[in-house]
C-alpha cells in the first residue's frame, strides 16, 4: 500500500524550500518496482559519499555518468545481442537510467568500473564564502577608545 503526501500547504507557507519540498514530492512519486542495476550508497565521512552500483556486463564504454546542477544521472547502454536462440535468460542485457538527487554543493570526484562493479566518489565542498567564520572581538581598541577620551561632568550652575 502507497500513500501520497500532499505538499501543497507546504507550498503555500514556506519560503526558499521549493527545491526541497519538489524533491520530497518527486521521491513520493517513483515508483519502486524498477530497482534494477542494484545500488549501495556509503557515507565514507563526514563530507564524502560513495555509490557502488553492480553494472555486470557492461563495459566502461557503454556507461555515462552526467551530473547537472543537483542531479547526478547513470546510463547504462547495450547493444542488443542478435546471435544465438537462448534457452534461458538469466542475464539482463537491458539498458538503465538511474538517477540520484545531490544536495548543494555536492560534486562527483571520480568513478571506477572493477569486476562488474562501477564505484561513484562522492565530495561535499562547501565555498569559502559560505562556511562559517569566527569574528574576532577586538576588546583591547574600545578599552583604549575609553581610556583616551576622559568624561567631563560640568558643575557650573546657570542663572535663569
Amino acid at each position: 500500500m502507497r500513500t501520497n503526501f500532499d505538499f501543497t500547504p507546504l507550498f503555500r507557507s514556506s519560503i526558499g524550500f521549493d527545491r526541497m519540498l519538489s524533491a520530497l514530492e518527486s521521491a513520493s512519486r517513483i515508483d519502486t518496482i524498477d530497482n534494477w542495476p542494484p545500488y549501495d550508497i556509503v557515507k565514507d565521512g563526514d563530507d564524502r559519499y560513495r555509490i557502488s552500483m553492480a553494472v555486470a556486463g557492461f563495459s566502461a564504454n557503454q556507461l555515462s555518468l552526467t551530473q547537472e546542477q543537483n542531479l547526478l544521472v547513470v546510463q547504462g547502454e547495450r547493444p542488443q545481442d542478435e546471435g544465438g536462440q537462448y534457452l534461458h535468460r538469466g542475464i539482463s542485457g537491458r539498458s538503465f537510467q538511474r538517477r540520484f538527487e545531490l544536495a548543494d554543493h555536492v560534486k562527483v570526484v571520480g568513478a571506477n568500473l572493477v569486476d562488474g562493479l562501477l564505484t561513484i566518489d562522492l565530495k561535499r565542498e562547501i565555498p569559502e564564502e559560505m562556511k562559517p567564520r569566527r569574528i574576532e572581538i577586538n576588546k583591547h581598541q574600545a578599552l583604549a577608545d575609553r581610556q583616551t577620551e576622559p568624561l567631563k561632568i560640568s558643575s557650573e550652575k546657570t542663572a535663569a
